[in-house]
């Protein structure tokens, strides 16, 4: 009887970016994966940076090659650091990707995020365009988890969020903590659904907390470079996005934006064939 196939798809979060091992990233995936059974082989795909673009075109092919059993696909937050961003373009990605993997009778591993715009400290009106794409993400992903029946993790809200604790230097990765929380909190819900037959990840860190020079200086040196690589092409639209929230809350009209958000996301769903998202 062969193993457990485990294959990751995603950007730097499921990478492991912020929970360092050696001269490399271990990460929430690799965590879930030794508590998934006793034999699993496990293969991760995400790379840093990686949009819905990336995962369709060059990692889903990989992954289908791996014909896994379980196959996570976490992604998202770099669509909504890009100046093109299109939800309708989004959906169709990540519906590609889930439908190619369910069609192989792979089980699903989905999550919602937190928007950057908060998890960065952003003034209110730079935040706010960012969280209506996170938003509008999380709600296309709510929806097709649904139709592809993916084991879903709520992470987009909760006090983890909020916890510096949880956090690595860059506020957008999670620690080692925070990558550890990630795979508690998987293991629990497909343990729950008897999928997770090994022992649960542990909560507690392995490895000690860097120093805050430390984290400082591999903001500076590397985590601040990271921000930037990723946001460049996106400023010179956000700042006009942010010219447009603040006219339209002196009018007292910011709910037409929201508004505008959600008929996106209904019109992307519908040309899925898919029921709008709540």
């Amino acid at each position: 009887m062969r193993p457990l196939r485990f294959v990751a798809l995603g950007d730097s979060l499921t990478e492991g970016v912020g929970d360092p091992v050696g001269d490399g990233w271990r990460g929430w995936a690799a965590l879930l994966a030794d508590g998934l059974g006793p034999a699993v082989e496990f293969t991760n795909l995400a790379v840093s940076g990686a949009q819905t673009r990336d995962v369709l075109e060059r990692q889903l092919p990989a992954g289908l090659a791996q014909r896994p059993d379980v196959v996570s696909v976490v992604v998202g937050v770099n669509d909504t650091l890009r100046c093109t961003f299109d939800i309708h373009a989004v959906a169709a990605r990540l519906d590609a990707v889930y439908a190619a993997f369910a069609a192989q009778g792979a089980l699903l591993l989905t999550a919602c995020l937190p928007d950057p715009g908060a998890m960065l400290g952003l003034p209110g009106a730079l935040a706010s365009p960012l969280a209506r794409r996170q938003r509008a993400v999380n709600s296309v992903v709510h929806a097709l988890s649904e139709r592809y029946g993916a084991v879903h993790l709520h992470a987009a809200e909760g006090a983890w969020i909020t916890d510096r604790a949880m956090w690595s230097a860059d506020r957008l990765h999670p620690g080692e903590r925070g990558h550890r929380q990630l795979a508690v909190r998987f293991h629990a819900v497909l343990a729950e659904a008897g999928l997770a037959t090994g022992a649960a990840p542990s909560p507690e860190p392995e490895f000690t907390q860097p120093t805050k020079s430390a984290s400082l200086w591999w903001l500076a040196t590397a985590g601040t470079g990271w921000v930037a690589r990723r946001c460049t092409d996106l400023l010179p639209q956000l700042l006009r996005l942010a010219m447009d929230e603040m006219r339209h809350r002196v009018r007292g009209t910011s709910a037409r934006l929201d508004l505008g958000a959600a008929a996106a996301v209904s019109a992307a769903l519908s040309a899925l064939s898919l029921p709008e998202a709540a």
